[in-house]
């Protein structure tokens, strides 16, 4: 188990979802023997405002090293007074490309990123840092927000019955195993707007539940497993609603399924989930399916 997760990488702008997400970061970090690499990215200025006198280059120069000099302290600062050991990376440039390269070159294993809450056009074009990252990250991407409690002892896995779905599967057996965690698996009837006799439904229930147990079991005795169904209007409202439900600490999933022209007009379901959910999203990248 200690090599599930081998090094993490936090990603900072001092705001306060990066400081929660650090906390699940660290606990992430102990349960797995983990290191912790903390990234800062400064905003570089745009190439064409170095085109210019040379005094101008030179204050822009200067400005830039300012700002990583301070975002450096800031760390430092974090560390003592969590009492925390992390290694410190501050770049410049675009943030979204800084963290993939950032995660690339020090091969992580998991990043972490405290997510905001985004304006409905951003929720409609998928605008965010944290969803540029989630659609290049070669490691799975743990998201969080604000104001969450910080407990991950059950952690909820849809299913949709996909060939790629064993890669959730076990990701989400790892994480459970090292955290204690119960885990349940989730399949939501997508019904839209359809009406259908109560007699018809339960048999359509009976059916799907069938299917969910009588797949093969990779996971150990040890983990406590749940199967369930529920019905919503399509999937990402389903898995939300249910996790709000049933008290869900934290939910794994991936963009494995989903082509790039739906991801585009219509945003994975995954996308949908973080953009709602209110809880941490243990989301795996289309380059983390093929491992």
């Amino acid at each position: 188990m200690k090599k599930f997760i081998k090094k993490i990488l936090w990603t900072t702008d001092f705001s306060d979802e990066a400081q929660e997400a650090l906390v699940y970061a660290d606990k992430i970090a102990r349960t797995f023997k983990a290191e912790i690499l903390a990234l800062h990215v400064v905003p570089d200025f745009s190439p064409a405002m170095y085109d210019t006198a040379a005094v101008i280059r030179g204050e822009l120069v200067r400005r830039i090293n300012a700002l990583k000099n301070e975002a450096g302290k800031r760390l430092e600062n974090i560390k003592k007074t969590r009492n925390l050991s992390f290694k410190t990376l501050i770049k410049e440039g675009n943030s979204a490309k800084k963290i993939v390269e950032t995660a690339e070159e020090e091969k992580a294993d998991l990043i972490v990123i405290g997510k905001r809450g985004m304006s409905a056009i951003e929720k409609l074009f998928i605008g965010s840092v944290a969803n540029q990252v989630l659609h290049h990250s070669p490691c799975p991407v743990l998201l969080t927000k604000k104001g969450m409690k910080h407990h991950l002892k059950k952690i909820l896995v849809p299913t949709d019955f996909s060939d790629q779905e064993d890669i959730e599967r076990d990701y989400a057996w790892r994480l459970a195993k090292g955290l204690d965690a119960d885990l349940v698996f989730l399949h939501v009837l997508e019904l839209h707007d359809h009406e259908f006799p109560p007699r018809v439904l339960d048999e359509i229930f009976d059916s799907v539940m069938k299917k969910l147990k009588s797949r093969k079991k990779k996971e150990k005795e040890d983990i406590r497993i749940k199967e369930d169904v529920t019905r919503a209007v399509n999937a990402a409202v389903g898995i939300v609603d249910y996790a709000e439900t049933h008290k869900i600490d934290m939910i794994v999933i991936s963009t494995c399924t989903q082509s790039k022209l739906e991801r585009f007009f219509l945003g994975s379901t995954t996308e949908k989930v973080i953009s709602y959910a209110h809880i941490p999203i243990f989301a795996i990248p289309p380059a983390s399916c093929s491992d």
